[in-house]
């Protein structure tokens, strides 16, 4: 199943729904698995309630949220009325019944091998669930307290018919949730939903402010609010309407090894321990599909997911870096271990100033090895214009810049130790005043008259030839 979800992928091929996939020992799965939900673009923008033109609105929105300014006067408020009336739409509507419990195992009748999770790799562990959105609240928070909550995608292997590892890294929100119930000995109520609808995925995904939770951002993302129902055997609220939820708790202190599983890397991560989630109770829908991915390197549809999202980070990280006109950073460079950066160059060694600037200001660069910084007219998601301007417009004795011992990902096996490396930035940039002692050449430049000319004339010529 994952080699055809790549083969369609790469193709930018539709979503795929296996209607009977086969569990071990070669059982029909009474449960469709679909994949390739988030294979395109434009399905991505369509899962956030916008198309491709609406992205950048959108990133306005996350923007403000981030740092919202008072209305200048009632016409700057009436502009502001579809962000109002979007962040209005987050108030969550609970109700006693939903379509994700018409279905419940609890207990001893819980059994995870009857769904169709996947193993992906030949050189996997077992089976992982791939898009969870995992739910959870802090200690000392109620249940009904819903703006406390994280929503978060951390992958979970299948242990047995009842046990789940939850693989959340200790930066992430659940793993910060979980450490204050461990902290009183406690443990730590968890719902892992599988198959939310596309906006409270790729919500729990965002990189949303703390303050803003991601089950209802998602209202904000459908126009609509949430609809949320009291899990049946954690003190938590689920989403009424997705397609399956395991309920359970995760222990204060046990842990066992998770993995290897293939990663976005391209390689095999090694085993780590992480915490168990003893599942208590499993609902769903009469009829439910299984939502999967696979994760590998590029292309794949986090990798997607993560172009996309780099565009709506483009007016937040704006509002940090004013200077930055745009940036890409190359999906197949794992998705942000490398970023292009254009930028509207205005004095010497600005180029070097946006480059610490990214690393130090804002946690997304961390762990971005190599920054190249380029003028704003190059298009920096353009092979052919980075080519250009690093052979036309760097010097590599001048214009390298190098860092030792800096916080690096453990899975970059290039790096010297586990979780600490080096970095590179280049500055591609035009030089200007102190930058350079040398006279700068003149861009070439075909007139705006003749282009237009040429450009009608050329049309006319393949119109006229059937071409």
């Amino acid at each position: 199943m994952t080699a055809v979800h790549r083969a369609m992928l790469e193709a930018q091929g539709p979503v795929l729904q296996f209607d009977r996939p086969l569990l071990e020992g070669e059982t029909p799965s009474h449960v469709p698995v679909v994949v390739n939900l988030f294979g395109t673009p434009e399905r991505v923008a369509a899962g956030l309630g916008v198309t491709l033109d609406g992205l950048d609105d959108l990133g306005a929105f996350l923007a403000a949220l981030r740092s919202p300014s008072p209305p200048d006067g009632l016409r700057d408020a009436l502009s502001r009325w579809p962000m109002l009336k979007a962040a209005l739409a987050t108030r969550p509507k609970i109700t006693k019944s939903a379509p994700v419990q018409n279905v419940v195992f609890e207990g001893a009748d819980v059994n995870l091998s009857t769904l169709p999770i996947q193993t992906h790799w030949p050189g996997d562990a077992g089976p992982l669930i791939t898009w969870p959105v995992v739910v959870t609240r802090p200690f000392g928070s109620r249940a009904a307290d819903v703006g406390t909550y994280n929503a978060g995608v951390y992958r979970a292997q299948v242990l047995d018919r009842n046990r789940l590892i939850m693989r959340w890294l200790p930066h992430r929100g659940g793993a910060a949730h979980h450490q204050s119930w461990a902290r009183q000995g406690e443990k730590t109520p968890v719902a892992v939903v599988l198959g939310a609808d596309p906006a409270t995925l790729l919500s729990a995904a965002l990189p949303l402010p703390e303050t803003v939770s991601e089950l209802t951002f998602a209202g904000a993302l459908n126009g609509t609010r949430p609809r949320l129902v009291p899990a049946k055997t954690v003190p938590l609220m689920v989403p009424a309407d997705a397609e399956i939820v395991l309920e359970g708790w995760v222990s204060p202190v046990e842990t066992v090894p998770e993995g290897p599983f293939g990663d976005h890397t391209g390689y095999y991560n090694p085993a780590e321990p992480f915490p168990v989630l003893q599942v208590s109770a499993v609902t769903h829908r009469k009829d439910p599909l299984y939502l999967s991915t696979y994760t590998g390197r590029p292309p794949d549809e986090p990798a997607i997911i993560g172009e996309v999202f780099n565009r709506l980070a483009l007016p937040t990280i704006r509002a940090q870096i004013p200077e930055i006109h745009d940036l890409w950073l190359p999906p197949a460079a794992c998705s942000y271990r490398m970023a292009i950066i254009s930028i509207n160059k205005r004095y010497p060694g600005q180029a070097r100033r946006v480059m610490m600037a990214l690393w130090g200001m804002l946690p997304q660069f961390s762990y971005t090895k190599m920054i190249v910084v380029v003028d704003a007219d190059i298009d920096p998601g353009n092979w052919d214009d980075i080519a250009w301007a690093l052979a036309t417009r760097m010097d590599p004795t001048r214009d390298v810049m190098l860092l030792e011992n800096t916080p690096m990902d453990y899975l970059d096996f290039a790096s010297p130790q586990p979780g600490i490396a080096g970095k590179m930035g280049i500055d591609a940039t035009t030089k200007i005043d102190s930058e350079t002692t040398r006279e700068w050449g003149k861009v070439m430049k075909t007139s705006e008259e003749d282009a237009a000319f040429a450009a009608d004339l050329v049309a006319r010529l393949m119109q006229s030839s059937g071409t």
